[in-house]
């Protein structure tokens, strides 16, 4: 069975950097599983996954704007120490799911600079061309309440 529209598909992978450093891996755990055609994944693996059969490798490279995104300068923001109520030690890398005009958004502390905290807004791997390799170990058809949901149960 090939990956398609509206089709469950587990796939190993492994993501990498233009460096060549491993970023995730399914190695040693259950494979991920999503289904195809409802952007449960980023846009350019689905569409390098497309047509695909069990038991095929595919290593696919993908720029930021069919992954991630570019990085937006604009989501980085000082943010007052107040607005982390609660926390009583805020470190970079530290991150929090804030509510924006966008909707819910995850944010991470760059910086504290006394009252206040720089936090990026991008996503981690925004900007990054990400390198998967992947091997496509099942394809089933999805039910329908799984297409009604959009989303593998």
């Amino acid at each position: 069975m090939q990956v398609s529209e509206n089709k469950v598909v587990s796939i190993h992978y492994t993501l990498k950097n233009d460096a060549g450093e491993v970023i995730d891996s399914s190695e040693g755990r259950e494979p991920l599983t999503y289904l195809h055609g409802v952007g449960n994944i980023i846009p350019g693996l689905e569409k390098a996954l497309e047509g695909k059969d069990v038991g095929e490798h595919v290593d696919v490279s993908i720029a930021p704007e069919e992954a991630y995104g570019e990085r937006n300068d604009a989501l980085v923001q000082a943010v007052p120490r107040s607005a982390f109520e609660g926390v009583d030690e805020i470190k970079p890398g530290m991150q929090f799911q804030a509510q924006t005009p966008a909707g819910m958004q995850i944010l991470t502390v760059v910086k504290v600079e006394g009252d206040e905290v720089i936090v990026d807004g991008n996503h981690p791997l925004a900007g990054e061309t990400l390198h998967f390799s992947v091997d496509i170990a099942d394809v089933r058809d999805a039910t329908e309440e799984e297409k009604r949901h959009g989303q593998v149960h």
